[in-house]
C-alpha cells in the first residue's frame, strides 16, 4: 500500500488543522482514499458550534472543497524520533 502527502492547496489556508505542519503522511489505496482518510480524521475546524455540535459542520471543513487539498504520492516517512 503506498504513502501519500495530503497538504493545503494554499500554505496559509486557516482550515487546515495542524499548525506547524505543512503536510501528513498517510497509507492509503489510491489518492481519493487518502483524501478521505484525512477528511475524516479532521473533519472541521473548529469541530462545530454549541448550536451545531457535530464534527462535520464546522466552518472549516475541506469536505465542501475538495480542490482545497493536494494529494501526492510519497515516500514511507521517517520513524518518529523520541
Amino acid at each position: 500500500m503506498p504513502w501519500f502527502a495530503v497538504r493545503p492547496r494554499d500554505p496559509a489556508d486557516p482550515r487546515w488543522p495542524l499548525p506547524g505542519r505543512d503536510r501528513i503522511v498517510l497509507k492509503a489505496d489510491a489518492a481519493d482514499d487518502a483524501r478521505a482518510k484525512f477528511q475524516e480524521a479532521y473533519p472541521s475546524q473548529p469541530f462545530g458550534s454549541a448550536t451545531v455540535p457535530v464534527p462535520d459542520a464546522g466552518l472549516g471543513s475541506f469536505r465542501s472543497a475538495p480542490d482545497a487539498l493536494v494529494v501526492e504520492e510519497t515516500g514511507e516517512p521517517p520513524a518518529p524520533q523520541e
